[in-house]
């Protein structure tokens, strides 16, 4: 494949990641005329979300494996149709059981893409660009965070709430093309991204715990951001849009930035995104009475934990002990795992510890991640190694085993 070819392709897979991270955010920012639309509450709405993220937590596995010698071709193509077609429903529903069915079909879609669409955007380059590439991927959603949820929520309020998902579809129609006529047919157990470069399932299984509790951490402190700089950081609510953009634009700068040092040493970057983090979160909790401090730590945090989703890909890809896709449903399933637990943990100590001990309680979610990411040299120096699964087993036990930007260069 030509390098512009495998370059629009690649710019077509990050536009499906923006797509699925805006489709997934979109009634957060649209709950009221959501509700008020369909008689229902506000917290009925708020479930479309929570209903969405169990979806793609439980799903990511069992479906990637029931597909798994599915051509990715096919398989993307088929799951971006039904994107747009999920979406397309969601425009004219006028019953909450049917928009909530349509949003669980759209879920299950996306438990599959983030699964596949790692090891089908690194075959597209040679192996050493594995990491920037992994990282224009993940830009797609945080380009999402910082302007396509924004963009929807704009259209919404003036619009109308459905316009903003008809403008989704529409979008999805775009890269489903794309991807459709673009992306190379190959079999799913060819190429140099189907399995781990350095398969080791004891580091594989490190790397889904510290997913956990980083993205818990992150996402303790993130959930109630608008309460903390609001209330502890006493600036007006009228400027929590604006620190929030400011928090998407450091995302894509730091997954950006970080693809590089990924391809070098991709558990350093690991190990570097979340001490960057826990730093943040910590410095947050003892300066974020300061409104200039609260800003800037809010946007490094952001920038970190952004840089941190980047460094899960490209190590998916190298320790990956089975098929690479079962290995990425996992990590994406513990990311949701983070997120539901994250936003949990920070609604139990909200009301009775206040807004502080939220921030303060992802710190240390933070810092113990850091601390497992820092026992991966001891296991590196461990003497007893793994054994590829292509050499002592089979193609089916192999994959049991897992389950329970930026200058290209030259193309493949």
């Amino acid at each position: 494949m030509g390098r512009g070819r495998a370059t629009v392709v690649l710019i077509g897979l990050s536009g499906g990641t923006f797509l699925y991270t805006t489709a997934e955010a979109l009634p957060i920012g649209l709950l009221l005329p959501m509700a008020a639309d369909l008689a229902v509450s506000p917290a009925d709405v708020g479930m479309l979300v929570t209903v969405y993220g169990a979806v793609v937590m439980v799903a990511s596995v069992p479906l990637t494996a029931l597909v798994r010698r599915v051509p990715r071709r096919r398989l993307l193509s088929a799951l971006l149709a039904g994107f747009v077609v999920s979406n397309a429903v969601t425009v004219f529903v006028s019953s909450f059981a049917v928009l909530m069915a349509a949003r669980m079909a759209t879920a299950a879609t996306h438990a599959l893409f983030w699964a596949v669409v790692v090891p089908a955007a690194a075959e597209l380059f040679r192996p050493g660009l594995r990491g920037r590439v992994v990282a224009v991927v993940f830009a797609g959603g945080n380009v999402a965070l910082a302007l396509g949820v924004p963009a929807g929520i704009w259209l919404g309020e003036r619009a109308g709430w459905r316009a903003s998902f008809l403008a989704v579809a529409g979008l999805g129609t775009v890269v489903f093309a794309v991807v459709a006529a673009l992306l190379p047919s190959t079999r799913p157990d060819q190429g140099h991204a189907t399995r781990g470069a350095t398969p080791d399932a004891r580091r594989f299984w490190l790397l889904v715990t510290v997913a956990v509790l980083a993205t818990a951490g992150a996402i303790a402190a993130y959930t109630y951001v608008a309460v903390f700089v609001t209330e502890y950081s006493a600036l007006p609510a009228a400027s929590v849009g604006a620190i929030l953009l400011a928090r998407g634009v450091a995302s894509v700068l730091g997954i950006l930035a970080i693809g590089v040092l990924v391809d070098r040493g991709p558990w350093l970057a690991l190990t570097a995104t979340v001490a960057l983090q826990s730093l943040a979160l910590v410095g947050l909790s003892a300066l974020g009475h300061l409104p200039a401090a609260a800003v800037g730590l809010i946007a490094l945090a952001g920038l970190a934990f952004a840089a941190f989703t980047a460094c899960l890909g490209g190590l998916v890809l190298q320790v990956a002990p089975g098929r690479s896709d079962i290995a990425a449903a996992t990590v994406s399933a513990a990311v949701n795992v983070g997120i539901t637990g994250g936003a949990f943990v920070g609604g139990l100590v909200l009301p009775s510890h206040g807004v502080h001990r939220t921030v303060l309680i992802g710190a240390l979610l933070s810092m113990v991640a850091l601390v497992l990411a820092l026992t991966e040299r001891l296991i590196r120096r461990d003497p007893v190694r793994q054994t590829p699964p292509e050499q002592g087993r089979s193609d089916v036990a192999a994959t049991a085993a897992v389950e329970p930007g930026v200058s290209l260069g030259r193309a493949r």
